[in-house]
């Protein structure tokens, strides 16, 4: 098997072929339900922007902003007043960040095109947001490891992606067709996610999850419970 057939979310060798279109294959891992296009069909960065710099995201548009509060609001639900928080993955028009300051609480933003300061990964924070970003990551596990140790005890790291279904609806759906798109999670990869990092998951909708860090506390009781 090549280095590029390893899953890039748990790392696992046992990846086999799923679907193929005109431009790309698929993989999927029977591991963690990661469905993933191979890196040798990965753009570059120059190539990812120029698509990127498509987008006309901005916190101006009211349907945007109603888009994105599928994500804001269950986080909302969960976060106590005057909470610090950071948008991953934020891109040109940063939005997310903005509607959570507007109801009093704290922002820090990146992306590696358009925010690319790598400061705000020595910070703490009590959320952490992710809009239509993971299925963009060409190492998934590395910044999810990357954004779970800046993390709070207790705190949420919420996430909107489309859900993966069935390999048939995969065939013909409209999402995979987007160059950019080389990660497809399903319920199954976010349980995973969820036993990997021993965090409660909740899922929300069919593009949205949650996965919130268990206290430091409650880890020290299930370890001498084991």
């Amino acid at each position: 098997m090549q280095d590029h057939d390893m899953c890039p979310l748990c790392k696992e060798c046992a990846s086999h072929f799923y679907h193929r279109d005109r431009r790309r294959t698929y993989l999927h891992c029977p591991v963690c339900d990661l469905v993933f296009v191979p890196d040798s069909f990965h753009l570059s960065q120059q190539e990812s922007k120029r698509e990127y710099d498509l987008h006309q995201n901005s916190p101006d548009d009211a349907g945007y902003r109603k888009f994105l509060s599928r994500l804001l609001q269950p986080v909302l639900a969960r976060i106590a007043a005057g909470a610090c928080g950071l948008d991953f993955g934020c891109g040109p028009g940063p939005t997310l960040s903005i509607l959570f300051e507007e109801r009093g609480h704290v922002m820090a933003i990146y992306d590696p095109i358009y925010a690319p300061d790598q400061r705000v990964f020595a910070e703490q924070y009590d959320f952490i947001t992710s809009s239509e970003v993971f299925e963009h990551l060409q190492d998934p596990w590395m910044e999810i490891e990357r954004l779970w140790a800046c993390l709070k005890p207790e705190g949420v790291l919420a996430v909107m992606t489309k859900r993966v279904l069935t390999k048939e609806l995969f065939a013909n759906w409209h999402y995979k067709n987007d160059p950019t798109h080389i990660c497809f999670f399903s319920e199954s990869t976010v349980q995973w996610l969820g036993k990997k990092l021993q965090a409660s998951v909740q899922l929300v909708g069919g593009d949205v999850f949650l996965l919130i860090k268990g206290s430091e506390k409650l880890k020290k009781v299930n370890h001498r419970g084991k």
